[in-house]
């Protein structure tokens, strides 16, 4: 990611952060904290422009644990609203898992997918993520509550999953 390019991104995870329906993040989140969370914790980042430019999606990618568990990657992903089921997320995804197996990563693991966020579980699905497990409650939901949560896992590698 560009430096230049904060400032959209800022743009697009501020909306998603606030309604608290799909990160962890504290919807209060400040804009600083949200760099650290975002660009300063992360191994890559990555931006997706229009023809014109703008920035219509954005992703991170991490090692998912510390030493022993850091050949596991970690992701999140936003879509701008306006440019949502246009197949953005799934091409993300994708060039996610291409960066994290050139990255030397064994496997990416999504350690709380919101069981309400539908759109979010059928991309990975399609994009080869498998339900390991559910969380009964995990995650408070601005709106509804206490939901579950799902683990998802794909491997990178030929032969058993990590």
């Amino acid at each position: 990611m560009k430096e230049a390019d904060w400032p959209a991104v800022w743009a697009l995870l501020e909306p998603v952060f606030r309604a608290g329906e799909t990160f962890p993040h504290d919807p209060a989140i400040t804009e600083a904290e949200a760099r650290v969370a975002w660009v300063e914790q992360s191994q890559t980042v990555m931006v997706a422009v229009n023809a014109a430019g703008a920035v219509v999606g954005t992703y991170y990618l991490r090692p998912n644990s510390l030493a022993l568990g850091a050949h596991l990657a970690n992701a999140g992903y936003v879509v701008s609203e306006q440019c949502r089921r246009q197949g953005i997320g799934g091409r993300l995804c994708q060039h996610s898992l291409q960066v994290a197996r050139r990255l030397g990563f064994r496997g990416m693991q999504f350690n709380l997918v919101v069981s309400t966020n539908t759109a979010g579980i059928s991309c990975w699905r399609r994009n080869g993520f498998q339900i390991v497990g559910t969380l009964p409650g995990a995650f408070r939901h601005q709106r509804l509550g206490y939901v579950d949560a799902l683990v998802m896992i794909q491997s990178l590698v030929e032969g058993p999953a990590p």
